[in-house]
């Protein structure tokens, strides 16, 4: 049987989350800038395809540090 209650997230991986965020968001940018510029179809289609995969690393990254802001202590420990 599994606790609904989450832990709260160390600084560490907080800052782990953080730059994975950073680096999907650096990903999409090149993606995109890569697709923008090339004129073979085929590294266009497979620059959409990985964008919208590093989307959606993306968004599941934001919602776990979203999640997880709910289960912060308030107080320093």
């Amino acid at each position: 049987m599994h606790s609904t209650h989450m832990q709260a997230l160390s600084g560490k991986e907080l800052e782990y989350i953080a730059d994975s965020i950073s680096n999907e968001d650096l990903l999409i940018k090149q993606l995109a800038a890569t697709a923008g510029t090339t004129q073979n179809q085929t590294v266009q289609q497979i620059c959409v395809r990985q964008i919208q995969s590093h989307t959606q690393h993306m968004n599941s990254l934001i919602q776990l540090m979203q999640q997880h802001q709910q289960y912060a202590p308030t107080q320093p420990q």
